[in-house]
């Protein structure tokens, strides 16, 4: 097991796992958020369960993402260099460019859901007249956006998820992680996660009778995503093993020993076809909060474990 975590060709550990569930996480749960102002737009306010989670998760994901990708780094004090400087050649430039413009637009977005809010909290502590007046005409005119905002942030957020994927892949040296299919099955994985999310905190709400459409439409949406996730993986390991050489290599070293058996035991078995059977047993059944949570927490489990996997697995075959 120690030769799993330490070997000669690791470059990335753990914490860059943590850093790729949490952005993944956080992209999930606002492609949810803006598919069910499209889906289900009754049910598409700052009160619904997923939509209040969404506004709290989703950016607090990304910043612990980014402390725990910072200080990570060998010197973590030169980060705001990244923040300051974009190089187009550079994933990590880039990368930090998409979180920066990300953070605004996600700003806006929550100041619309929360507008009417904002402006009584002004009104009745502050005091202030003028501040009131100026604060009507920004969250206004933002208001007035807030369908662009919507459709920029559910791009945003996409981009956000393929991200974590091309990420990995700049470490061409790597066969299993230098291929085109990582950043769409991260992607994928993302949305799974953010859906996982989202149904842990539905079911741990006190309130959830408003969200019956909601959730109807992420239980609907749920296996779909898994389907495409299970194809993504067959179609990365298909790939490799035709590919030959060092490619076929990575896909045995990966699927054999101890990543082996976290693949098919911790992701295929329990984060994916646990949650699936699950679902068919329960299809003409309301599930109670506790199968719910247990099978969200099994999913995102999964979905972390997939991050390990291929962070770990990926890096111990050399090109």
């Amino acid at each position: 097991m120690l030769s799993a975590f330490h070997f000669d060709t690791l470059v990335w550990d753990w914490p860059i796992a943590i850093y790729l569930l949490l952005v993944g996480i956080s992209a999930g749960m606002v492609s949810l958020s803006i598919l069910i102002k499209f889906y289900v737009p009754t049910e598409y306010n700052g009160s619904n369960n997923i939509i209040k989670s969404t506004a709290i998760i989703a950016p607090l994901a990304v910043i612990i993402g980014l402390m725990i990708l910072i200080f990570h780094l060998t010197r973590p004090m030169t980060f705001w260099y990244l923040m300051v400087f974009y190089s187009p050649t550079s994933i990590m430039s880039l990368g930090v460019m998409l979180f920066q413009v990300y953070f605004v637009v996600i700003a806006l977005w929550i100041i619309n859901l929360y507008r009417e809010g904002l402006l009584h909290l002004i009104d009745t502590k502050i005091h202030r007249p003028a501040l009131t007046r100026l604060t009507q005409k920004i969250t206004g005119f933002i208001a007035n956006q807030a369908g662009l905002i919507e459709k920029v942030l559910l791009v945003l957020a996409v981009l956000l998820g393929c991200y974590t994927g091309f990420l990995l892949s700049a470490l061409k040296s790597f066969p299993l992680l230098n291929n085109p299919v990582l950043p769409v099955l991260f992607l994928a994985s993302g949305t799974t996660s953010g859906i996982a999310v989202a149904m842990l905190a539905n079911a741990i709400s006190r309130n959830s009778a408003g969200n019956t459409a909601t959730m109807h439409f992420i239980h609907k949406i749920e296996n779909p995503v898994i389907y495409a996730e299970v194809f993504l993986l067959f179609a990365l390991f298909v790939g490799l093993f035709l590919g030959g050489g060092q490619k076929t290599v990575a896909a045995h070293t990966a699927l054999t020993g101890f990543w082996g058996g976290v693949f098919w035991i911790g992701i295929i078995g329990l984060g994916i076809a646990v949650p699936l059977i699950a679902s068919v047993i329960r299809k003409n059944q309301q599930p109670g909060r506790g199968n719910l949570a247990a099978m969200a927490a099994l999913s995102l489990s999964g979905v972390f474990l997939l991050r390990l996997f291929v962070l770990y697995a990926g890096q111990m075959t050399v090109a």
